[in-house]
């Protein structure tokens, strides 16, 4: 998930995941995947935080460019798998929301 420039909105595109935990009260959880090759500059979030929708999640470098990774949903940060200074490879997890 990333900002496009677009009036703030997450793109939903190849971003991020769902996974059904088991039960009959399941709940997906949204796992945010790098969208590219990049550093990691900033982190804004915590686990076991709040997050909504729309919020940025950290900032990485691609390509010689910043982007803004934000929340595809509202819930809570359960687990965060980046910090500032690591690279990170497309499609590597970044950070799992709970909604």
């Amino acid at each position: 998930m990333f900002y496009r420039g677009t009036g703030g909105r997450a793109d939903s595109s190849p971003g991020g995941s769902e996974r059904q935990k088991g039960g009959d009260d399941a709940v997906a959880e949204q796992v945010v995947e790098a969208p590219a090759r990049g550093k990691i500059l900033r982190v804004y979030v915590e686990a076991g935080k709040p997050v909504a929708e729309g919020d940025r999640i950290c900032l990485m470098e691609a390509l010689k460019m910043e982007l803004p990774i934000v929340a595809p949903v509202s819930g809570t940060v359960k687990a965060l798998h980046v910090a500032p200074g690591q690279s990170v490879e497309a499609g590597d997890p970044m950070v799992v929301i709970e909604p």
